[in-house]
Parts: structure tokens; sequence; C-alpha cells
């Protein structure tokens, strides 16, 4: 197995609703915002190398949405997943699967693309099965008022229409072990129902993709949980537990939104759970 970060492109979004009820004046520490409270967003995907499997876990953005939809995530940087694939030698192409942690715009956009006459969407990886799970899928056919504008039906209707659309087990619990992609997942319904935090066990390590339970190194302390949280209060439960284990088991965290923080190790404080170290990763596996 090898495993590559894959940057897909970095935006803005409002401070405040990363942070949810936190004061500016503590996530700023962390966080610092720009004069229009925008704070640096990545979104940094993962990809899996295991025999002939390549599996990608989300795809970013992507870049079919309007001048005017991007307009509000003031995007910054050249980073696209074009060009993160092929600084690894692979191809889009040649991508065999494609895990969705969730189906927000900013996780899953990058998995439909328009046609080359811009007549319909398509997905972007011709070759792969798409991956969710089915309570996850039809709560984001199905969209609550609070979510909508982040379940896009562009984003989603043609992975099911191409016949590429496949469904991760549900455990009975909210860990599966050995996934049908071979790593184990993580389910928590905090930030939205049914969201897939995978586990990778790679060099001895266990490596966790923090999709968007941990979505950067600056909401470590438990009650820093976004606003765009569906059921902020189970996030907390299923947030504390996390970390407890994270910190006792020495898990490495992927950031996927965390601009300026790849990797992260966490440890236990008088304070609670807070940061031990970070790392890029390229110092921690090459």
């Amino acid at each position: 197995m090898r495993l590559f970060p894959i940057e897909s492109g970095n935006f803005k979004l409002d401070g405040g609703a990363m942070f949810g009820v936190v004061p500016k004046s503590l996530w700023t520490r962390t966080n610092p915002a720009d004069n229009n409270n925008m704070i640096d967003i990545a979104a940094r995907c993962l990809l899996i190398e295991d025999g002939d499997r390549l599996i990608l876990i989300d795809t970013g953005m992507g870049n079919k949405q309007s001048d005017k939809f991007f307009g509000y995530y003031y995007l910054w940087g050249n980073d696209n997943i074009d060009d993160s694939l092929k600084k690894h030698g692979f191809h889009r192409d040649d991508i065999t699967d494609v895990f969705m942690s969730h189906l927000h715009f900013d996780h899953c956009g990058g998995s439909v693309q328009w046609n080359k006459d811009r007549t319909f969407l398509e997905p972007a990886f011709k070759n792969a099965r798409f991956w969710t799970n089915e309570n996850h899928w039809q709560w984001a056919v199905n969209p609550n008022a609070r979510e909508k504008a982040s379940f896009l039906k562009e984003n989603i209707m043609p992975m099911e229409e191409s016949g590429q659309l496949n469904y991760i087990s549900l455990p009975q619990g909210d860990y599966l072990k050995n996934s049908e992609l071979g790593f184990d997942v993580l389910f928590v319904d905090g930030h939205t129902e049914k969201q897939m935090i995978p586990h990778i066990h790679y060099k001895g390590k266990t490596l966790v993709f923090m999709a968007d339970l941990l979505p950067t190194a600056g909401h470590i302390p438990v009650p820093y949980v976004m606003g765009y949280d569906t059921r902020p209060l189970l996030t907390l439960d299923e947030k504390a537990k996390f970390l407890d284990k994270a910190a006792s088991e020495n898990y490495y965290l992927f950031l996927e939104h965390d601009a300026h923080n790849e990797i992260c190790t966490l440890q236990h404080t008088e304070k609670g759970v807070r940061l031990k170290e970070v790392f890029t990763f390229n110092e921690l596996f090459n």
C-alpha cells in the first residue's frame, strides 16, 4: 500500500460559521481571519494505492459551478486534482474507486464534471466506482432546509444515473472494520447523517481522514464545533469520544480542511485533549 495527499484546491469560509458559538477572539489565535472574516480552508484529499486499486477519498469542489458560485468561496492558490495526481504519476482515469466521506459540495463536487460540449454532466472519474452509504444518500437526495444549499443535485445524481454508485455496508454500531475498500470506517452523525471517517493502517500507524469531524487543528477543543453541524450536541459527544481515543492510541489525523497543517497528533492535558505535534505528510511517511 502507498498513500499520497492530493490537493484539490483552496478556498475561504466565514470564520464565525466554522467555529459556531466560539468567540472570534479565541478562534483567531489558530485560524486568523481576513478583513471579510474569512479563514483559509483546504480541500485536501487522500489517494490510496493498494494492489490493483487506486482509491481517492473525497474530491473537493470541482470546477463545474458558475463564477458567481465560486465568488462566495474566494478561491486561492493553484492546486487542483489533475496536477496533484500527475505529480504522483497518476491520471484521473486510473482511479478505480472514489470514496466520499459525505456529499456536501466541498467534498464531492469534483466527482462530477461537464462533458466536452458542456451539454450534460458526467462522472469525472469514468473508470471508478463511487462509494457512499445508503442512509447518507437518502439524506442528501431529500435534503432538509438547513443543508439544502450543501447537497447540490448536479454533484450527486450523475453518479447514480451512470450506474457507478455503490453503498458501503452499515455496521451494527458506529465502526466498520475492513470495509469494502479495505480500510476501517467510523460513522458519525453530528455534522450530517452517517458521515464516514476512514481509518487507514499504514506503515505501523493509524492514519485517520478527519473530513468534517475535525476540520482544522484549531477545532481540537471539544466545544469548537462548526455552525454547519446539523446536530451540534451530538458532535460534542462524538468528537469527545474520538479525541480521547485518538490521544490514547496515538492516531495520526489527516486534516482535510486545514490549509496550513496536514497531519497532527493529540495528547491528554489538564485542559483536556490538545494538540501534540504537527507533521507534513512527507515528514511522516517519506
